[in-house]
């Protein structure tokens, strides 16, 4: 059967207005190449969306003509030769030229064996339809659409579908598993039915593909407007179980004596989109992920009371560099900000449903640091009862909770606190080496700060430093405080 070339005389000129269309246009004529703007680029005219990155397929060899181009646009070209492909930054785009290929693949690597092809030969290779459309570039067909899999039906349908058979379009790579559920989340399109069982079936080949690549997919979908979509498609055909166990040992429901606790992994998911809507940072929606990570690993059914998950915050913190290692996440500050999140998670729930005292706010003043408005909006996203009651009372609460931050912040810095005393002037004072008095006498000045006994304030400081250190038998050397503030 002859592939569809798309609804006669449906030509996109209108959408090829940047110079450098002209110029690659003339440029294949010169050279006596057929090339195409072929994939996102294509999608994306039909989803109204800007993009500034180009693919240019090339009937030949795709490096050489990225290189004549980058003469032409007098630009530098950078070639990577493993990939077959070229690259090139012109007027705020960026353009990637690729020859156009075929593929076959051995059944123990995600790594084609490529061979030269026709502009057919690389739309069946591609990884679904609506990324398969092509714009011809030539004279004879500059603005030509070429949609041999009926792309635009799948656009309109909201559809994710694979130009062949899904399951040996995702044997061969099996990281297209994870961009179908990346783009069903990020363009709110269903999966066909068909791929769907085929990731299914499938699911075991991502095994092949390296964790980076994996992960990068996952970033990309945690990343989407309402990530519980993709969550619940990985959950669904099995990879989140390959590929993210402890997450999926969140679900489910157990009852003991007619008590039941919730499904935190729907819970989990309700989080993530809670948050997804007051915060694009990836990492306070990784934090929203992993704050109840621990609760398999915590619950017990107490007779009389019911489930309790106590201590799941700590325990959960000590999972996230595991987690991280183990996803190839970065081990740096990101992860300790997702540690922190994890931890302090339930702390301005618990001021929400107590009265609010000043030394409750020092303290997670004090241990949030500059973080404490991404705790607040983890919080607030935490807050998934559909007791309309229960959730008024929690957000009510909330903002009593970051008015008194508020308040004392303004009141006693404690905001990143630096202690007003350091332990260079308590040895100083006392004339005494480094030791436990030491960390003693600063304990004691900081829990004074926090529960308001003295103020942040190096001189009220270095007073009460001088009564605790005479408390615990030390002698100060001279009772005036230096370079007091």
């Amino acid at each position: 059967m002859q592939p569809n070339r798309g609804s006669a005389g449906q030509f996109m000129e209108q959408h090829l207005q940047h110079p450098i269309f002209s110029k690659l246009s003339k440029l294949a004529d010169k050279s006596g190449v057929q090339a195409y703007a072929i994939g996102g680029f294509v999608r994306d005219i039909f989803l109204k969306r800007l993009s500034k990155d180009i693919d240019i397929l090339v009937i030949g060899n795709g490096i050489e003509f990225a290189e004549a181009a980058g003469n032409k646009l007098n630009v530098k070209v950078s070639v990577f030769k493993n990939f077959g492909t070229a690259m090139l930054r012109y007027d705020g785009l960026e353009v990637e030229f690729v020859g156009a290929r075929k593929e076959s693949y051995r059944s123990e690597s995600r790594k084609p064996i490529v061979e030269d092809g026709t502009l057919e030969d690389d739309q069946r290779r591609r990884d679904f339809t609506i990324n398969a459309m092509a714009i011809g570039l030539n004279k004879e067909n500059f603005g030509q659409l070429l949609d041999p899999f009926n792309g635009i039906a799948d656009l309109e349908s909201k559809l994710i579908r694979t130009p062949l058979n899904p399951e040996e379009t995702f044997s061969d790579d099996p990281l297209r598993m994870m961009r179908a559920i990346r783009f069903a989340a990020q363009l709110g399109f269903d999966i066909d039915s068909a791929a769907l069982n085929a990731i299914s079936s499938t699911k075991e080949r991502i095994k092949i593909v390296s964790q980076e690549r994996i992960t990068d997919e996952l970033n990309k979908l945690i990343l989407s407007p309402k990530p519980s979509v993709g969550f619940n498609y990985l959950f669904d055909t099995g990879l989140l179980k390959l590929i993210f166990p402890q997450m999926c040992d969140l679900y489910g429901v157990e009852i003991i004596k007619g008590k039941g606790h919730k499904d935190n992994f729907y819970h989990t998911l309700q989080v993530l989109d809670n948050i997804c809507e007051t915060t694009e940072d990836l990492w306070l929606r990784w934090a929203a992920i992993l704050h109840d990570i621990a609760k398999p690993a915590t619950k017990r059914f107490e007779p009389g009371h019911g489930w309790t998950f106590h201590g799941h915050e700590d325990k959960g913190a000590r999972m996230v560099p595991k987690i991280f290692a183990q996803l190839k996440l970065p081990l740096n500050e990101h992860m300790k900000f997702v540690l922190k999140m994890v931890q302090l998670h339930l702390r301005p729930i618990v001021l929400a449903q107590d009265i609010v005292t000043d030394s409750a706010v020092r303290r997670l003043l004090f241990d949030a640091g500059e973080d404490i408005e991404s705790l607040m909006k983890l919080c607030h996203a935490d807050v998934t009862t559909k007791n309309e009651y229960k959730v008024k009372k929690y957000r009510n609460n909330f903002e009593l909770v970051k008015q008194k931050l508020k308040d004392v912040e303004e009141r006693d810095q404690l905001r990143n606190w630096q202690p007003p005393i350091s332990g260079q002037d308590i040895m100083e004072a006392f004339g005494i080496p480094a030791g436990k008095e030491v960390g003693i006498i600063k304990t004691h000045i900081r829990e004074a700060i926090l529960e308001g006994d003295i103020a942040n304030d190096r001189e009220q400081a270095y007073r009460f430093m001088l009564v605790k250190g005479k408390e615990i038998g030390l002698n100060p050397v001279s009772e005036t405080p230096k370079n007091v503030r």
